[in-house]
């Protein structure tokens, strides 16, 4: 992992990025370097976390012919290690551990959908003090996720079981998508829904897969104002503060 400083006013919200790559590589500066830089210039502390790739995403379950299961956890090992590690260092890297939230890009995406469904137990032995902290996230972004659809009708993942305790959540697809699909936010949003959990989520007509944060001429280009106005609503960061005008000064 690699940590960035917030630059300026420190808001003491920090976010645990993963980059997508279907698993295969990792887009580390497209969905990784430049997402932090963004985030750090909004006063947060960005980690960029360089999980275990390929063959950590989800596979073909036999009978129904729909992603179920992860081949091996070593991606969702590498997300709950870090989490913990992140709280463990809270005071030394000035973060508040309740504010502490995950943030990922297509293959990311579905890590940001596990590790918001599996924190209540370690999926490895634990090493030390990191992994007594709790590697539950207190918010949850997810940007043209991936594999979280079971491709019958809107039903989500089995292996994504949400609850209440699920964080709260901001999603955000285009709706021609065509490597991931729209079904795969939707139908997130809706397991999300059923369960209580605070979400919020934006369709975009147009922008596709994987367009990060690069300019482009499209709405959806400005999704990250969207973003930090989310976080801003649910008190991670403090919303700007509001310069009133001075009153005209009369003659004397």
């Amino acid at each position: 992992m690699t940590v960035y400083p917030p630059k300026g006013a420190n808001t003491g919200a920090a976010v645990l990025v993963f980059p997508g790559g279907g698993f295969q590589i990792l887009a580390i500066d497209l969905e990784g370097t430049e997402v932090c830089h963004w985030l750090v210039s909004q006063g947060i502390t960005c980690v960029l976390l360089k999980y275990r790739v390929p063959d950590s995403g989800p596979s073909w379950h036999r009978n129904c012919r729909c992603e179920y299961h992860p081949k091996v956890q070593t991606a969702l090992e590498d997300a709950q290690r870090t989490m913990g590690l992140i709280r463990q260092h809270a005071a030394e890297w000035h973060i508040d551990p309740h504010k502490t939230g995950v943030m990922g890009f297509s293959a990311g995406g579905y890590l940001v959908a596990e590790i918001s469904t599996h924190f209540d137990k370690r999926l490895y032995q634990p090493i030390d003090a990191a992994d007594r902290e709790s590697c539950r996230p207190d918010f949850a972004i997810a940007i043209y996720p991936g594999h979280l659809w079971n491709g019958n009708t809107l039903r989500l993942n089995p292996y994504i079981q949400v609850t209440r305790h699920t964080p709260p959540t901001f999603l955000l697809q285009a709706e021609d998508d065509h490597i991931d699909g729209v079904h795969q936010a939707l139908t997130y949003y809706l397991a999300l829904e059923r369960a209580g959990v605070p979400a919020e989520m934006h369709l975009y007509a147009q922008g596709g897969h994987a367009f990060g944060l690069r300019s482009t001429p499209l709405p959806i280009t400005h999704w990250p104002h969207l973003v930090e106005k989310w976080l801003q609503t649910t008190g991670i960061i403090p919303k700007p503060t509001a310069i009133l005008p001075q009153p005209a000064l009369g003659r004397r």
